[in-house]
């Protein structure tokens, strides 16, 4: 690292400790030419895909369009902050770890639609309804009738349940 008073190239680091709630290291520096210290810290860099929308145009994620888009589906509904930060944050991780370069928007709105539905049925609707642009009550019925067959298959998960529930002996024993 250069130092930032006499600008050569070599210094050597005196301290380093975990900084900002362990998300970054906090580095003591001394230059090797001038003897001068100076603080640096160092963050980890997440580079998140580009989102490749319907009309094929290419733009940055935006952690603050993803955002707004939940906390409207949550509006007025009693789902606590951190939550909804949690969810958040998963789909951000989900789409750091699929090591893609690019994803296209529909896939950030199935993740969007899976953490929704896990969280609050009547926010997984409302954004349901403008996902898939119902233009009609009959498509809007529809999708309430699907998540409550999702639910009734598993209330958990809203998969079906490939073991019995415990407790319960099985008919075919």
């Amino acid at each position: 690292m250069h130092c930032p008073f006499c600008n050569h190239e070599d210094t050597k680091v005196t301290d380093s400790r975990l900084a900002g709630e362990g998300h970054q290291i906090r580095r003591r520096r001394e230059c090797l030419a001038c003897g001068e210290r100076f603080t640096t810290f160092e963050t980890a860099e997440l580079v998140l895909p580009q989102v490749v929308k319907n009309d094929q145009t290419r733009q940055p994620f935006d952690e603050g369009k993803l955002r707004a888009g939940i906390m409207k589906a949550f509006e007025k509904r009693p789902i606590p902050r951190d939550d909804v930060e949690l969810a958040i944050e998963r789909i951000c991780h989900r789409l750091r770890v699929l090591g893609e370069r690019e994803v296209p928007s529909r896939a950030i709105g199935e993740f969007v639609m899976e953490e929704l539905r896990q969280l609050d049925e009547v926010a997984y609707v409302r954004y349901a309804s403008v996902y898939h642009r119902f233009e009609d009550a009959d498509a809007f019925r529809a999708e309430v009738e699907q998540l409550g067959q999702r639910q009734r298959q598993d209330p958990a998960t809203g998969q079906m349940s490939l073991l019995p529930a415990r407790g319960r002996e099985t008919r075919n024993k």
